[in-house]
């Protein structure tokens, strides 16, 4: 089952900062290109951190503030505390962006990305290669594009690449509907330890929203085996209706 990696659906053409440009010259580049942030890189354009609108405007508010409830806050301030207004402080791309850079590989699938993204609450990974190369960049939207995939191309691929190929299950054992990239599986299998791994793989696919269960099974294979009194090891089954 093919699923879409990062690297298919990153922008190559990354607007990126280097880290001795000056805070207007950063603000230009964000204005200019309609982005709200870009990755730091070096002169061997490896990523040192991501600067945003969010770390600019931090520093305009820090800049703002009058100096003397500056000097009456700072002493209070914790080291975390002291090292942000240090931050907010600065004037260059180096001195205000945010780091380290949380940064993805081209071969991970999309799905970890975006949940590489939740977790740390960030709205753009940069791509890099083996050495921590910038070679792209991956937004909440070019992650999003997956789910533009029809309801038709989600179930083709459910009966195509799980049913069919990873599972080798007979024929219109499992009845595939999809709506709005909502799955929902209906048939009757075999063994009941195939449930899980026939959802787990109906996730898997590009597009899938959600997974609906109303699969059946012959066998419980989950349970110990149960011994006869004659002996003979029997395992649970249900009868076909």
């Amino acid at each position: 089952m093919k699923t879409r990696t990062v690297g298919e659906v990153m922008t190559s053409e990354v607007v990126q900062a280097r880290r001795e440009m000056s805070y207007k010259e950063v603000a230009r580049l964000l204005h200019g290109h309609r982005i709200s942030g870009m990755p730091v890189v070096d002169h061997d354009d490896k990523v040192l951190g991501v600067i945003s609108e969010t770390d600019l405007i931090r520093r305009q508010a820090a800049h703002a503030e009058p100096e003397d409830r500056r000097r009456f806050r700072i002493p209070a301030l914790r080291r975390s505390s002291r090292a942000a207004a240090a931050k907010a402080r600065g004037t260059s791309a180096e001195q205000l962006m945010s780091t380290p850079a949380i940064t993805v590989h081209p071969e991970q699938r999309v799905a970890d990305a975006a949940r590489v993204m939740e977790r740390h609450h960030v709205e753009r990974l940069p791509v890099v290669d083996e050495e921590d190369r910038l070679i792209g960049i991956a937004t909440r939207r070019d992650l999003l594009r997956v789910f533009l995939r029809t309801d038709d191309e989600i179930r083709q691929e459910v009966i195509d690449e799980v049913l069919d190929r990873a599972m080798s299950l007979p024929p219109h054992t499992v009845i595939v509907s999809v709506r709005d990239g909502m799955v929902t599986l209906e048939g009757r299998l075999e063994n009941r330890s195939l449930i899980p791994q026939v959802i787990q793989l109906a996730w898997r696919v590009d597009g899938v929203v959600g997974v609906m269960n109303s699969l059946t099974h012959r066998v419980d294979d989950s349970r110990p085996p149960e011994r006869h009194p004659s002996g003979r090891i029997e395992r649970t089954w249900i009868p076909e209706r």
